[in-house]
């Protein structure tokens, strides 16, 4: 796959270089030094057309990085861990992206992604400053039976929903999941069957509510700290 963009490229070279096919360089002196040395018989020059075009239009900033495809994370690893985030049926990859980024940075361990048939991993990498990368993920083609599996394995779900309880008042389960629904509708009807507990953050003024890449970022803060 191909990313694009100073800080996800530079992200990318430093912490991912076992992935690294090709450096795409547009801007004289995009990259650090150290970095040129390291990649110097990986990198290739473009013309700024040549560079645009690879990016479709997108802001590359100069640089551009080819890498291994994505490979996602499988059920078996995912389960392993003690709070998982589940996006239903969300298809912005910029909403995407910045939940995947708030995960990494705020605590949560792994991210399922259901409801939708392939995902352009490439732009989640870009919209997540590279914390994709480092995030086990993987889409979920079945998952009632994924939510049925790790409720036996003795994980609460917990659904964001305008009508839940305030999130400052939860203390939640050490195994825990927090479900986040479509940008517009919310979460489906055949998930919020699964759900156990809803949870929502009060508003202090008059207002419907917040994007949803923001409240997950509130959300996940506090899941990750109010542990009964």
């Amino acid at each position: 796959m191909i990313i694009y963009g100073k800080q996800v490229c530079l992200h990318a070279l430093e912490h991912h270089s076992e992935k690294i096919k090709t450096v795409y360089v547009a801007k004289k002196n995009i990259l650090p030094q150290a970095l040129f040395h390291q990649y110097h018989d990986s990198i290739k020059f473009l013309e700024e057309k040549w560079a645009q075009s690879m990016a479709k239009g997108g802001n590359h900033q100069g640089l551009l990085v080819e890498m291994t495809h994505f490979e996602e994370a499988n059920f078996s690893q995912i389960k392993q861990n003690d709070f998982i985030v589940v996006l239903d049926g969300l298809t912005d990859v910029g909403n995407i992206g910045a939940i995947v980024r708030s995960a990494y940075a705020l605590g949560a361990d792994a991210i399922i992604v259901a409801g939708v048939k392939q995902l352009n991993f490439a732009s989640v990498a870009r919209t997540s400053s590279g914390a994709l990368l480092d995030m086990p993920l993987m889409i979920s083609y079945n998952i009632l039976d994924h939510f049925n599996e790790l409720r036996q394995l003795g994980f609460k779900v917990y659904g964001a929903a305008m009508e839940g309880e305030n999130i400052e008042q939860v203390s939640f389960h050490a195994k825990r999941v927090l479900v986040l629904g479509n940008e517009g509708t919310g979460l489906s009807k055949k998930v919020m069957g699964k759900i156990d507990y809803k949870v929502s953050i009060e508003m202090k003024h008059a207002f419907d509510s917040l994007n949803v890449s923001a409240a997950a970022a509130i959300l996940i803060h506090r899941m990750g700290h109010a542990i009964k």
